[in-house]
């Protein structure tokens, strides 16, 4: 993940983000709506829950300026081992997700500002 700028970002916009499918999305393409970045586990013992939930919200609102991002993690618990093949098709398939899913993230680097170019979740 890696800052769309070179300069310190200062939005969720300013970022350049991968997809499951490993192509880079500029985050600024979602200026204007409102975002639920969420990080999903499909092993976690909240993933029937979350997932559903997570459809139904999309339903009701897509229509009305409403994203969610997901974003894979396997750093609580080990619940989301899966590459991105396999997490895209658990979504898409056993909870109809529509919306995007991105490439694994760390939460801590997502949410705690360890935003650094190249970042790798190896490291």
């Amino acid at each position: 993940m890696a800052a769309a700028t070179s300069s310190s970002p200062k939005s969720v916009h300013d970022f350049t983000v991968k997809d499951a499918k490993g192509n880079e999305v500029d985050l600024s393409i979602y200026k204007g709506k409102v975002l639920l970045i969420v990080n999903v586990a499909s092993q976690c013992g909240l993933t029937n829950s979350n997932y559903t939930e997570l459809a139904q919200l999309y339903q009701k609102y897509k229509d009305h300026g409403f994203e969610i991002l997901a974003f894979p993690c396997n750093q609580f618990g080990n619940q989301e081992p899966g590459s991105n093949e396999e997490i895209v098709q658990f979504a898409c398939t056993r909870f109809k997700a529509e919306y995007p899913i991105f490439d694994k993230v760390s939460t801590f680097s997502l949410f705690f500002g360890v935003l650094t170019p190249g970042f790798s979740l190896d490291q």
